[in-house]
This record gives structure tokens, sequence and C-alpha cells, in this order.
């Protein structure tokens, strides 16, 4: 099989570990395999940006291409191609031959193909008596082969992730409206509420779209403008409700001042179970016991928990509840305290609540009389971790908030 000889460039151009690398794959080919020389190179074009190809890249091996004879790769026929630069260039759209040459060494150093040189470095074929191809000089088109498979998952992820960021772009755009106009409502209707705050946030959240390139940065605004969001509906929410029962405005404030995690608890209460004083009361209202963030987000604004993971990684929500559950005996917050929090917010949400309280350990006195107070409230409707979780992402990205 010719894919499996290891030469090395002829003239002044080096031979590296690399290219010496990319010919062993080239080599490990299994027998029978073929491939569509064309799906091959629409894959190609479509994993560009991951094998850092340029347009004129792609039309020096379209122009290689042109020059295989058969529609099909195949492991048992000869994969090298012999065209001269004059040749090259013309089935290149007329490209230099500075830049041919530049573009040629770009598609070895990509993987896609390999030097075959001859002698005297110039491309050329032998043939046997019966016309087959016995030697052939130039370039090989193995690697092509030898990688397709491994080529079209690449161009399977460019095209989801260019379809996610879409949806991420769709979503985000769908959060700035939602965060503005409730906003102007609330401010226009004279609602209590940190609204100043709370607007310089959304215009520095939306101000980062102006850079913003990757997936990553635009999920990560999306998760700010989310949290936002909540923290802006949980406001509203209260206030609505708050005026529903008769409470003044000087209520709503207090529960503002209430969600400050620089909590001054000294002391853990006992439990109602505990105490014997019978069934924890009926749950009235608390908005997020079916609703958890994206763990992404919860270790963005809450890192430090990591360590306490089964090899020092939160790779889902069963890493992060079995580490805040390590945190819980750290922590020195009862058992107790930890079930009741799993009762009333959930377990997904008791863990992230004590990944917040780990991240503010040093300004809480103690952490089960936090946690419980914050069940309390939760189980009273007047928590939510959405804003808390909105005040550590900002911290951990060096803006933190301020009133």
């Amino acid at each position: 099989m010719q894919s499996g000889n290891v030469t090395t460039p002829f003239g002044r151009r080096p031979m590296t570990l690399a290219l010496v690398k990319a010919q062993f794959k080239a080599a490990d080919i299994r027998e029978g395999k073929s491939a569509d020389k064309w799906k091959v190179y629409r894959d190609v074009c479509d994993a560009r940006t991951l094998l850092g190809l340029r347009d004129r890249a792609l039309a020096v091996l379209n122009a290689l291409l042109s020059f295989y004879p058969e529609t099909e790769l195949s492991d048992d026929e000869n994969l090298v191609v012999f065209p001269s630069n004059a040749q090259l260039m013309t089935r290149a759209n007329g490209i230099a031959g500075t830049t041919l040459r530049e573009n040629l060494a770009v598609l070895v150093d990509a993987g896609l193909i390999n030097r075959n040189d001859s002698p005297n470095g110039k491309r050329y074929v032998r043939r046997g008596k019966d016309g087959a191809v016995e030697t052939a000089y130039g370039f090989s088109l193995a690697p092509l082969l030898a990688r397709s498979e491994g080529l079209a998952l690449m161009a399977q992820q460019v095209a989801e992730d260019a379809r996610r960021l879409k949806v991420i772009k769709e979503r985000t755009t769908i959060a700035r409206r939602d965060v503005r106009k409730l906003i102007t409502a609330a401010v226009e209707d004279g609602a209590a509420g940190s609204w100043g705050m709370m607007e310089a946030t959304y215009i520095a959240a939306v101000a980062k779209l102006r850079t913003a390139k990757s997936k990553d940065d635009f999920e990560a605004i999306l998760d700010e403008l989310t949290l936002l969001r909540e923290g802006v509906l949980n406001v509203l929410e209260c206030q609505v409700f708050s005026e529903e029962s008769g409470t003044n405005g000087n209520d709503i404030r207090q529960h503002l001042q209430n969600s400050n995690t620089e909590s001054n608890t000294e002391l853990e209460p006992l439990s109602e179970k505990e105490m014997g004083e019978g069934p924890v009361p009926k749950l009235v209202r608390h908005t997020e016991t079916l609703k958890t963030f994206p763990i992404g987000l919860v270790m963005r604004a809450c890192p430090e928990i990591a360590a306490y993971a089964p090899g020092g990684e939160v790779r889902g929500w069963r890493d992060l509840m079995s580490a805040a559950v390590v945190v819980r005996s750290t922590l020195g917050v009862s058992a107790s305290a930890y079930q009741d929090a799993c009762e009333v917010m959930g377990a997904e949400n008791a863990a992230v609540a004590m990944a917040a309280i780990l991240e503010r350990a040093g300004h809480i006195n103690s952490a089960g009389g936090y946690l419980r107070d914050l069940t309390s409230r939760t189980r009273r409707g007047e928590f939510s971790l959405g804003p808390m979780l909105m005040a550590l992402l900002k911290a951990n990205s060096g803006g933190a908030m301020r009133a």
C-alpha cells in the first residue's frame, strides 16, 4: 500500500516529528476502506475553522483532488497525484506560484496531504508494461482517506456549534428585551427596588456583546442576562404578592435587605422537628422548587465547591450534590438543616445554596443558621437563588455589584 511509506521532503524543507506522525496516521487505513473524495472535501470545507484553513488552501486541495481520476478514494489504489505547479495554478483559479507553495505547505501542516518527493524533487509517475502505476511522486491523498470519519465528525461539530450559537443569540435577544422592558415598567410605575443597580448591570452585560466572538462568550452573557431577569422578576413578584396581602413597601425593602449574604446569625436554631413542636408547616409558596440553574453558570458563580467534588471536578448535578454534602459537614451544618433545605428548595437548589454559602463562608458566622434562614424564607416565598448567584457571578468576575 503506497500510503504506508514514510518519506522525507526534498531540498531544504525540513523533516519534523509532526510529519512523521502524520505519515504514520496516513498509513493506518483499514483494509478495503474507501470514501467519496468530494464528500471528504465538503467536510474539510465545513471544518475549515477547526483545521485553520484559508479559502486559497481549500482551492488548492480542490485542484489536487481533481487530478485523482476516481470519485472514491480507496486504499487499494494509488493515492498519489503528481500535477505540475503550472497545472495546479490553473485549476486553483490562477493563483500565483508563491501562493500555491504557501498553501501546499498549509495543507501538509494541517495533516490533509503528505509529500511523496522524488529523488530530484520532480513530480512524475512510472508505469509497468500493463500501464498500471508502479511508482508515483507528488502529493499523497492518503491522509484524507485515513481521517475521513474524523473530518466528518469535525464538520458535524462545527454545524452543531453554529446551530447552538444561533439559539444562544436568539435567547440573548429575548432576555435583553425582557430585562429592558421590565426595568422600564418598574421605574415608570414606581415599584420599589434597586433599579439603578440593575440598570447598570444590564448595560454592562449588553456592552460585552460588542466584543463577544465565541459561543462561550455569548453563553456567558446569556447567563448574566438570565440571572438578571430572574432577579428583576423576583423583586416584582414579591411586590405583587405584598400588594395582594396588604403589606407595605417597607416590608419589601426589608426583604431585599435580608437577601444580603453577609449574615450575622450567630447560632443555628433547632428545626421544629428537633424541638418536638409538630410537623413542618405546609409550604405556602416557593417559586424555585422545580427550577434549577445551568450547572455551568452555578460553577462560574461558585467555583470553590469543585475542590470538594469527587476527583476535584464537578461534571454534573450528581457531583455538585455529593460535594455539597461534604461542604455541609465541613462548615458544621447539621444533617437536619440540610435535609430541610432539600425538602423545601429541592436537592439541586439546596446544593447550589451550600455552594453559595461556601463562597461567602468568611462573612457568615453560622453557616447552619444561615441555611435555615434561607430555607425558612424560601418556604414563605421570600427568597430566590437567582439574585444571590448573580451577585457571586459578578464578584468572581471582578465586577462585584454595588447597591
